[in-house]
């Protein structure tokens, strides 16, 4: 038995108690809610391991849901639900601090295997393997790991689990090239069912948060037709 806490929040019946039934059979203690404007509420009180998160919901967007769980610095993994096939509502979401997103309708066994994945890793940051440094410098930002949080010129910011963890593998290989596919697989889990352009948009809201000029990187750099590397520089 998994034992690990999942809150569902969609307005769909058919899509919400069947995804409770599915995550219960899985051996996961899923409860869920009908509407964004009961979540956050249900979130703060149930204090679950992963929030599976519709887009479209009566009361308050899963956007708004998103960005106010970051801006509380609740750092619960969140899977997103969008029926909109829109590049643009995939990119908000990850923005915004969603850990992943999928695309309805979507596969059962897809999502099963998603949730593993973000589970796997929120456990891996705060336990097991070789322990992140107390903290990691790029360049003027500094981030404390065990608050996945960090400052730059007197400005803080938070870091989602999925960031913490990619960022504490580029540290972990500073000045060495680390492919998108070994990113994926320690990050993601080999399960991953997406593509790299979660993980680039991903780099994307890491550059904006560690970098001076988030168009010009000068940490982490683009190693073409293979991946990324942390560079160390004083800038």
């Amino acid at each position: 038995m998994h034992n690990k806490r999942i809150l569902i929040v969609e307005d769909d019946a058919h899509i919400r108690l069947g995804l409770v039934e599915a995550l219960a059979a899985e051996g996961y203690d899923a409860c869920d809610c009908r509407d964004g404007g009961s979540a956050l509420k249900m979130i703060r009180s149930l204090q679950p391991s992963l929030v599976i998160l519709d887009v479209m919901l009566p009361g308050k967007s899963g956007f708004d849901i998103c960005r106010e769980l970051r801006a509380g610095q609740n750092n619960v993994p969140v899977l997103l639900l969008t029926a909109k096939g829109q590049e643009i509502d995939k990119v908000v979401g990850l923005e915004l601090g969603a850990d992943d997103y999928m695309t309805k309708p979507f596969g059962l066994r897809e999502l099963l295997a998603r949730v593993k994945a973000l589970l796997r890793r929120a456990a891996g940051s705060s336990g097991g393997g070789t322990p992140p440094p107390e903290t990691i410098t790029v360049g003027q930002s500094k981030v404390w790991t065990a608050a996945l949080r960090g400052e730059r010129k007197g400005k803080s910011f938070t870091l989602t689990p999925r960031e913490f963890a990619v960022l504490v593998l580029l540290d972990r290989e500073r000045g060495n090239a680390v492919s998108r596919d070994r990113i994926l697989n320690e990050v993601w889990g080999i399960d991953y069912f997406g593509n790299t352009r979660t993980l680039d948009q991903l780099i994307v809201r890491l550059r904006q948060k560690l970098e001076p000029d988030p168009s010009n990187p000068v940490h982490i750099l683009t190693v073409h037709g293979l991946g990324y590397r942390l560079e160390s520089l004083d800038s």
